[in-house]
């Protein structure tokens, strides 16, 4: 546990003394601090039944944001170091595969979840403006960030996968992208499962983001994208620590 510790510490100093942290955080208060504003100035036209947090987690301008941010935080996890070569004394050192695979994806983890820590303010500065809650109810706040972790677990995990294939950041990048857009258009299908019975509706509502955040956001849990979120999470997790491996034999 002390050198999974050691190793985490590493990758947060790593990620937090380059400008590329800094970069990805004004980008994306920009980005969500207008979507908020957008989605606020729409909600003031007229009584509505929609939240101020279902408007906020259910924009193009959230989800544009969102895709984005994993390629950018995850393409230099492992293709940095196997181009610099930092990756060896690493590798030689007496650490096991799974603690820095586990290091990476952890640090990486927590520099996404400070990204969006300063969103909750839009909803604070909200309360403090208009003495109203911006949910319909507290679990909606929880529903909503909770679930943010949880696809942000599985597509982190994912970039890792891809950025220890490569020693490429661009190309680990646009692999990450490209694998991250089949999954969030696979679940887009659900719109068509009007046409295909309440059977197929079932099924794409565990692959679709957007109808997962729409239930989150109103406070409504459910199982199914939990489970899945997390299975995927370790099953990419695994898929990481083979390649790696790999490539320390072929090393």
């Amino acid at each position: 546990m002390r050198i999974l510790w050691t190793l985490w510490k590493r990758e947060v100093a790593s990620a937090f003394q380059t400008p590329m942290a800094w970069v990805i955080l004004f980008f994306l208060l920009l980005v969500t601090g207008f979507n908020f504003y957008a989605g606020v100035t729409v909600l003031n036209h007229g009584p509505t039944e929609v939240t101020v947090v279902e408007s906020f987690f259910n924009t193009i301008f959230f989800w544009f944001a969102f895709l984005l941010l994993f390629p950018l935080l995850t393409m230099r996890l492992f293709s940095e170091e196997y181009r610099s070569g930092t990756i060896e004394p690493l590798m030689t050192a007496p650490v096991r595969d799974s603690q820095v695979v586990m290091a990476k994806f952890l640090g990486v983890l927590f520099l996404y979840s400070v990204l969006w820590l300063p969103t909750g303010l839009y909803f604070a500065i909200f309360w403090w403006q208009t003495h109203l809650s911006a949910a319909g109810a507290l679990g909606a706040y929880f529903g909503s960030y909770f679930l943010l972790f949880l696809m942000g677990m599985f597509y982190l995990s994912l970039g890792c996968l891809c950025s220890s294939m490569t020693r490429h950041q661009i190309t680990a990048a646009v692999m990450t992208f490209a694998l991250i857009s089949l999954f969030f258009l696979t679940g887009l299908l659900s719109f068509l499962a009007g046409h295909t019975g309440s059977f197929m509706q079932g099924i794409t509502i565990m692959f679709s983001p957007i109808d997962q955040m729409t239930q989150f956001s109103r406070g409504i849990f459910d199982s199914r994208p939990v489970i899945w979120y997390l299975a995927m999470t370790a099953l990419c997790l695994f898929l990481t620590l083979q390649s790696f491996q790999a490539r320390r034999w072929r090393s």
